[in-house]
């Protein structure tokens, strides 16, 4: 099985980078963009520089704007061209425990069956935290997810790696609290179709067979981006009977400088609209169609209603085209 990770850097190599390069069951590739250093140097690491990007054959690499987290997409479709199985999306500042890994995709695992959104950061702890993208109406839920779990055979697509210290979340949260975190260990969650839960692109391992749905939208904020491509990857997910999962914190974030109040502008779109995605998605997806169909669909019915800009379709037909190449 071809196994790689993919980052996105503006930096030297870190100290995270540089634990993932000594992974020898993985291949690592890196992504520049025009704010990276120009010599990028480091063994069992492909770095693939502007101008890599720009020589490459995928069309993609003209359509991305620079300076933008979406320039990740070419990483991945450079993993997908050399054959890569499963592709396991982080970070530069995520920093790989020395037991970093992930569970099989089929397995019996404790699963949860709710209708809607949860906080699923409530399994793993006890503190008042939620992830980015959540709803803020159920910031204060105090609902016990726990009753409702139950050990069932699954289909995993996605599995979602926690990071300790300081996880993914909102900027509401970092400007009224930023108390670091340390999840508890337990047993992986799996959410069954129907469960909701935000899921980022910081330790994330996504299978072959969803690997359109790695697409990231380019007219959204860099805070939305990777949260809008999980909102839209679920319901879809649901329709070839495949499950997000979740495990204990496998990192540990030493996260690169942020203005908080600049993330949260960036995320004003995220919080006005992470339910009605849902919904627009839904209503526009049909099990008779194939993943990048209904991607397209969905991408579709968003412009229209002003959540992505209409040049995003250009975007995600390129990316349809250079996968299907």
């Amino acid at each position: 099985m071809k196994k790689y990770i993919v980052i996105t850097s503006i930096n030297p190599p870190t100290e995270a980078v540089e634990k993932f390069s000594k992974l020898k069951d993985y291949n690592l590739i890196v992504v520049g963009d025009k704010k990276s250093p120009r010599e990028f140097k480091l063994d069992n690491c492909e770095f693939l520089s502007i101008e890599k990007q720009v020589k490459s054959n995928f069309k993609l690499a003209q359509k991305l704007p620079f300076n933008h987290y979406s320039r990740k997409m070419l990483g991945y479709l450079e993993a997908i061209r050399q054959g890569a199985d499963l592709i396991v999306d982080t970070d530069d500042d995520n920093i790989p425990y020395d037991n970093w890994s992930f569970p099989d995709f089929e397995g019996y695992y404790d699963s949860l069956n709710h209708s809607g959104f949860i906080n699923i950061y409530k399994l793993f702890t006890e503190n008042k935290i939620w992830p980015r993208g959540l709803p803020l109406s159920l910031i204060n839920d105090k609902g016990d997810l726990s009753s409702s779990i139950q050990k069932t055979l699954c289909h995993v697509g996605v599995w979602q790696g926690l990071a300790d210290e300081d996880p993914d979340v909102d900027a509401i949260y970092r400007l009224t609290n930023n108390s670091p975190c340390f999840f508890k260990k337990r047993d992986p969650i799996v959410c069954k179709k129907g469960t909701l839960s935000p899921f980022n692109t910081q330790n994330t391992m996504i299978r072959k067979e969803l690997f359109p749905l790695l697409y990231l939208p380019s007219t959204v904020t860099f805070r939305y981006t990777d949260i809008l491509r999980g909102l839209i990857a679920q319901p879809i997910m649901g329709l070839y009977g495949y499950e997000l999962g979740f495990t204990s914190a496998t990192v540990l974030q030493k996260r690169n400088p942020h203005d908080y109040f600049k993330d949260f502008l960036s995320e004003i779109p995220m919080y006005e609209t992470t339910e009605k995605v849902i919904e627009i998605t839904n209503d526009s997806i049909s099990s008779q169609k194939d993943i990048g169909s209904n991607l397209i669909s969905s991408y579709r019915a968003l412009s229209k209603e002003g959540i992505v800009q209409n040049s995003e379709l250009e975007i995600l037909n390129t990316w349809i085209e250079d996968l299907v190449n």
